[in-house]
């Protein structure tokens, strides 16, 4: 089945969605910083079951081709993105549906399930994070300086958006995370964890030298009947990497 395009007007914005496959379970899936459909999920789109499925990429406001607006990072940035995610679901008349989270994603996926517990079938995240600490501002700061980018994960990013607005809204993102670790215990959404109800999938790449795996055991441990898969080789890309046999846990967990 083809890859359809399109823009929905979602909370004032124009959000970009890419659509897949003819299936009854509805499934979105949800980028990481920067990301879009397009950069972030091509072997998802692209072979995930479409029989079963109907796949849904989105690009977050201010990332991908949901420009205008630019992307800011105010406190709340991850509460807008999840009320953005479901109101664009429910927009494109999806019921029901399970959400499929990378990294900041991820944590977008964490608090629309416990937002929206009647909306979400199920909900798979990795390289996810529900809180920042010192270490992980260490490591963002690491990553501020996009010039520093390996050129396999810089390019595809400097061509959607042009060096300027990439490197500018990196910096921006860095800032903004790292705000949470003002917070006590340095909170981006601990307390809702215990609200998820749907069945929860948490993977995690035992090489992943972004997101330390102590989140992925937090999340694990606060969410009710959750599982965790570790990948021993896998890194913080891990559904590119290793698309194969990510696509096919994800399915399986998803039947």
């Amino acid at each position: 089945t083809s890859i359809t395009s399109a823009k929905v007007q979602v909370n004032g914005v124009n959000l970009h969605y890419q659509q897949t496959g003819e299936g009854s379970h509805a499934v979105l899936l949800l980028p990481g910083m920067l990301g879009s459909g397009q950069t972030d999920f091509g072997p998802q789109l692209k072979s995930m079951n479409k029989q079963l499925f109907t796949i849904v990429a989105w690009d977050p406001r201010g990332y991908g081709k949901s420009i205008p607006p630019s992307r800011d990072f105010p406190p709340d940035f991850f509460e807008r993105d999840a009320k953005d995610a479901v109101d664009l679901m429910q927009a494109l008349k999806f019921k029901k549906f399970s959400l499929l989270g990378w990294s900041d994603g991820g944590i977008t996926a964490l608090i629309a399930a416990a937002k929206y517990p009647t909306l979400i079938h199920k909900l798979v995240v990795w390289g996810a994070n529900a809180s920042v600490t010192q270490e992980d501002v260490r490591i963002y700061n690491g990553i501020r300086d996009v010039s520093k980018w390996s050129e396999k994960v810089r390019k595809p990013l400097e061509e959607m958006y042009g060096h300027k607005y990439f490197a500018k809204t990196c910096e921006a993102w860095v800032d903004g995370i790292s705000h949470f670790a003002e917070n006590s215990d340095g909170n981006i959404c601990q307390e809702l964890l215990p609200d998820i109800k749907c069945p929860t999938f948490i993977i995690h790449g035992e090489k992943d030298c972004l997101v330390p795996q102590a989140h992925a055991e937090y999340i694990h441990k606060h969410v009710k009947g959750s599982r965790l898969l570790l990948m021993p080789e896998g890194k913080h890309n891990l559904h590119l990497r290793f698309a194969e046999d990510f696509n096919r846990q994800v399915e399986d967990f998803l039947r």
